[in-house]
């Protein structure tokens, strides 16, 4: 099995919800959808107080190339417009829609017939895939019309299909897999129309054997499409990560991956894209996690943007007595949700709910030198050294030492036998560069 050459750790999977079904959650009450869902520029608002909405309606277009639409999950009335808090306790702008709970909330397909399919060029795919919002599902939220809009002078060769989900407790990407294998097998076929690649691979660790097999049969119909098993090691669905497990090529420190010939997308994008050129249908729901040790009824959801995490976590079961910290995404790159309140996006792949006693933050003691961080880091840095000048706020040693090379993957802090806030202040270190350019 394959896995990429440098650093890595493993973490105890902790797949609790492995093998859920995904169940569906209806939009109902209020629901409050950003405006900033990708990387870039937040949507603009095409719709004010007072207009009636439908669901799969375009009520924001993308504010600038690197930007994304935003579409209605539902049938409702734009109560207003205002600023609320995300996940992480920022201010952002809002559509604020009532729903109307007696209007019919399926979001209206408007399939294509196979030749009308096969008639459509890469320009226009890439049209349709920007006009349904999709962007990557991963958590980054990229606009995946701007990955496929390959450079001059640049060439995309494979196609690669994130089904890592190295994430400990994540299995929303396992069950998208596990249910919905030809459509993904067909939307990774249609990314690659649209970016000219030659060749498809998707990989997906050992740890989901009824996910590989399902992706093996469904890849089987397919010339030119490799489903490969990986090992488990974390961080193995960074895009750089998987690219060298994968094909066996580096992307270079300041590069991105066409640079080396390499379009990375998550299986749930892949999905994404076939629902939008084959039934019509805009990015207007997620499948996301909800789990944790204590979680009465942990699952895989699919769930309307714009829900708050409170409802999600009642369909879950609700919050347990014992809750010490709620996370939006994963352990190792999530971020502790401030205000459960605040709204779902696109980029929320999970939200794990974590018992007082597992919350909080050991005793931090002095570096002893082991160099177990440096082992585990996989983008060959020295994160003891990177956390010491950010100690000291020497900015320009730790550009000079790659700082901005950090995937905050986490893999330092885990590994620590101290345990130092070490990717704490490597991300404070990434804030002053980025404050001095």
């Amino acid at each position: 099995m394959k896995t990429f050459r440098i650093g890595g750790i493993h973490p105890a999977p902790d797949k609790i919800t492995a093998g859920k079904l995904i169940v569906a959650v209806a939009p109902s009450g209020q629901l409050r959808i950003l405006l900033s869902q990708s990387i870039g520029a937040p949507a603009k608002p095409v719709v004010k107080a007072g207009d009636t909405v439908l669901p799969g309606m375009m009520i924001a277009e993308a504010g600038g190339f690197v930007s994304a639409p935003v579409h209605s999950p539902c049938a409702g009335t734009v109560a207003k417009i205002e600023k609320i808090r995300n996940t992480k306790g920022l201010w952002q702008e809002a559509i604020i829609i009532n729903v109307d709970e007696q209007a019919d909330q399926n979001v209206p397909e408007r399939p294509r017939t196979p030749e009308e399919i096969e008639a459509l060029t890469a320009d226009r795919l890439i049209g349709i895939i920007s006009d349904a919002g999709i962007v990557g599902l991963g958590g980054a939220t990229f606009p995946t019309r701007v990955k496929l809009s390959v450079p001059e002078g640049k060439k995309a060769e494979y196609i690669i299909i994130n089904g890592a989900e190295c994430e400990p407790y994540l299995t929303c990407d396992d069950a998208i897999m596990r249910i919905h294998a030809t459509e993904i097998i067909r939307g990774a076929e249609l990314l690659k129309r649209a970016s000219g690649a030659e060749h498809i691979i998707v990989g997906i660790e050992a740890n989901k054997p009824e996910a590989i097999d399902a992706m093996r049969q469904a890849a089987a119909q397919y010339a030119g499409v490799d489903v490969v098993k990986l090992k488990m090691k974390y961080p193995q669905g960074s895009e750089k990560q998987l690219i060298d497990s994968l094909t066996g090529r580096r992307v270079p420190p300041g590069k991105l991956p066409i640079d080396v010939g390499c379009i990375v997308d998550n299986v749930a994008t892949a999905f994404a894209v076939y629902e939008a050129v084959y039934l019509g249908k805009p990015l207007t729901h997620r499948v996301l996690t909800v789990t944790g040790p204590e979680v009465a009824d942990a699952g895989n959801f699919l769930v309307p943007f714009g829900l708050s995490l409170a409802s999600i976590i009642d369909r879950a079961g609700g919050l347990p007595d014992d809750t010490g910290k709620v996370i939006a995404g994963g352990p190792m790159m999530g971020q502790a949700v401030a205000d459960l309140d605040a709204p779902n996006a696109k980029g929320t792949s999970g939200i794990l709910i974590i018992p007082a006693k597992m919350s909080e933050r050991k005793p931090t003691g002095p570096c002893i030198r082991c160099a177990k961080c440096v082992d585990a880091c996989c983008m060959g840095l020295e994160p003891y050294l990177l956390m010491t000048l950010a100690q000291n706020a020497l900015w320009e040693e730790a550009k000079k030492h790659s700082a901005m090379s950090c995937l905050e993957c986490g893999s330092c802090s885990f590994i620590c036998p101290a345990d130092r806030p070490i990717l704490d202040f490597i991300k404070l270190a990434k804030s002053r560069i980025k404050a001095m350019k």
